[in-house]
């Protein structure tokens, strides 16, 4: 009788607690969003463009990390790596508002707008941000390490994140009540630069912190791809995502970094943009792995982007090849030399296309290589079959090889 009681009280309170999970996802989601919206007035007000990232990075890859957060919270309110993306994309945007903020109110007002103490107090979210980015990945996709093992990064990454926060608010507040506020160009306060010569507890937290974090993070990669290896079925499918978007944003860093001081033309600036946004690839490949949303077309998209990026690295070869060789070797007018590239990279598209497509599908698309093998061996075979016996047990065999299936029906119908 006891326990019937037990369950019949804890029954409303189970299913409060259930009520509340839709109102802070909104809750949540909507600080993203206002974040993300306040952030152009606030980089007009400091004077910045709104791709400056004054705090983790910018407020627009954390609304994307936000909308994936708030999507897999609100589908799958039990899995905690939802609430872990979307607290993330909270801190990271409310640090960069701040950072555009304390640069308007120190650097160019010296502290003429209002309640600048309560963004000087929000700026180093930072701090919680990166801790929650790099335990996404420890989490993945269940919101539970890969094996118990590796709790002790989890343990480790909160436990410098909460030292570091903490630290950080100290001198923000020390900063605050002995007005001696100064912020530097990224909207961060002086005081919490590293080797500024006033905190040298300070510095030493931030390298422990640092060095931590790195352990952390690489620790969490490693457990993930050794779960790679014993894994198969949906979760192997949910890591292919996880790694393609870690790679494709790990490359569009390294790219961004390299163009960081190539000129502000309008190609490089285009091309910065696009490699920024490449930067989304991780949220979004989360979001589909976490939901298990299209799974299987992780390999299709992982041989489509390897095969195009192949084939546009070696048109662009042959166009400029064509051009230097006509004009530099042949001294022909470089408008002939660029109309004859032109039309041999669109002549060698198609060819190259196919070729490498086969290539890479040999390697990264395993499943669709060996379908497109058996499908042309099986042609072959059907040329010269005139006997429709000999056609139904070819066909049969086909799929006997390729599907395996418990049972295979033929109906063919009868020519009137």
């Amino acid at each position: 009788m006891s326990g019937e009681q037990t369950t019949v009280a804890r029954a409303p309170e189970t299913a409060r607690r259930f009520r509340l999970v839709p109102v802070t996802v909104l809750i949540l989601g909507g600080l993203v969003v206002a974040a993300a919206i306040a952030d152009v007035p606030l980089a007009g007000l400091a004077h910045q463009s709104v791709d400056a990232s004054g705090g983790s990075f910018p407020v627009w890859i954390s609304a994307g990390f936000g909308a994936v957060g708030f999507v897999v919270a609100w589908r799958k309110p039990r899995n905690p790596l939802g609430w872990a993306i979307l607290a993330m994309a909270v801190f990271a945007a409310l640090s960069e508002d701040a950072s555009f903020y304390n640069l308007a109110g120190y650097r160019l007002r010296h502290g003429g707008l209002p309640f600048g103490w309560v963004a000087l107090l929000v700026q180093p979210g930072w701090a919680p941000a990166l801790v929650l980015l790099g335990l996404t990945f420890l989490l993945f996709p269940d919101g539970r390490p890969p094996s118990p093992r590796w709790r002790w990064v989890l343990w480790a990454s909160v436990a410098v994140g909460a030292m570091w926060i903490l630290a950080a608010l100290v001198l923000t507040v020390e900063a605050i009540i002995g007005h001696n506020v100064h912020v530097d160009p990224g909207g961060n306060l002086t005081a919490l630069d590293n080797y500024a010569g006033n905190a040298a507890w300070w510095n030493a937290i931030t390298n422990v912190a640092t060095l931590v974090l790195a352990v952390c993070w690489l620790g969490s990669l490693g457990a993930q791809v050794l779960s790679y290896r014993r894994a198969s079925g949906d979760r192997r499918q949910q890591l292919k995502w996880l790694l393609a978007g870690s790679a494709s944003s790990g490359i569009c860093v390294a790219i961004s970094f390299s163009l960081s001081g190539g000129g502000t033309s309008g190609i490089a600036r285009a091309v910065s943009v696009v490699v920024t946004a490449g930067l989304l690839a991780l949220p979004a490949s989360m979001g589909f792995a976490i939901l298990r949303y299209r799974l299987f077309d992780i390999d299709r998209i992982v041989s489509r982007t390897l095969a195009y990026a192949l084939i546009t690295g070696l048109l662009a070869g042959v166009y400029a090849g064509i051009v230097l060789l006509v004009t530099q070797v042949m001294s022909i007018t470089s408008t002939v030399a660029v109309a004859g590239a032109t039309l041999a990279a669109a002549a060698l598209f198609s060819p190259l296309r196919r070729r490498v497509q086969r290539v890479v599908d040999r390697r990264f698309n395993r499943a669709r290589y060996d379908a497109d093998r058996t499908v042309a061996a099986f042609a072959a075979r059907l040329k010269d079959a005139v006997d429709l016996d000999e056609a139904r047990a070819e066909l049969l065999t086909t799929i006997d090889r390729s599907l395996e299936p418990a049972h295979v029906s033929v109906w063919i119908g009868q020519g009137e």
